[in-house]
């Protein structure tokens, strides 16, 4: 994905330096001055949501927190950790907050836990990449500051929608990843049972007498 980012960020800026290189020397100055002062603006409102996880954590009410979302969890991670289920519920709850930044190093955590040496994904994992993909927000806390700093009259107005896209997206992308890992279950079900089968077949065939190959002369 770098690379492809790489490849697009050469060729757009190689097409403007060609065609009119004062606009692109400015377009680049222009864009890095924006983002410096929208990393600095944005910065105090993730270092108060940080600093208030790490506060939750500290207290105790992840713990609660955890017990509170444990049937939830439970039901969307099985067999998962007390340890991984913790973090599974720090990220759910920085992601209804809209805080996507401040949820990555719980996922991160999470999969950790998660990891069982395996070379491919676990449902678990791919359930809970899904779930911050489609990023279920009741207070998109990002977004709404971002609005903010950009002078919305009222930065909050879009909650509804939102909401409502995220809830229809997360319900859809639980039930995809529900439905997918029923159905490679049941197909490695019947492949091991037709397995075991198999194998009965043949030891029951070694286990038969030959028949006499002609009449035993006297």
């Amino acid at each position: 994905m770098s690379k492809i980012w790489y490849i697009m960020l050469l060729g757009s800026v190689s097409a403007l330096l060609f065609t009119d290189p004062g606009k692109a020397v400015t377009a680049m100055i222009a864009g890095s001055h924006a983002a410096v002062k929208l990393s600095i603006e944005l910065a105090a409102l993730y270092g108060f949501w940080l600093g208030f996880f790490g506060i939750i954590e500290k207290i105790g009410l992840a713990d609660f927190l955890g017990r509170l979302l444990h049937p939830v969890v439970k039901f969307l991670f099985p067999n998962l950790s007390k340890k991984g289920e913790k973090y599974v519920t720090m990220n759910m709850a920085a992601n209804l907050l809209g805080l996507g930044n401040a949820s990555t190093p719980m996922a991160i955590n999470a999969i950790k836990e998660m990891d069982n040496g395996s070379t491919r994904a676990s449902q678990n994992m791919i359930m809970l990449t899904v779930i911050s993909a489609t990023s279920l927000q009741l207070l998109p806390t990002t977004v709404i500051g971002m609005r903010a700093t950009h002078g919305s009259v009222n930065p909050a107005d879009f909650l509804l929608p939102a909401t409502a896209a995220t809830v229809l997206s997360t319900v859809i992308g639980i039930t995809a990843v529900k439905l997918i890992g029923w159905a490679i279950k049941k197909r490695a079900s019947k492949k091991a049972g037709k397995e075991k089968n198999l194998g009965k077949a043949k030891n029951t065939e070694k286990a038969a007498p030959l028949p006499l190959a002609g009449k035993v002369l006297k």
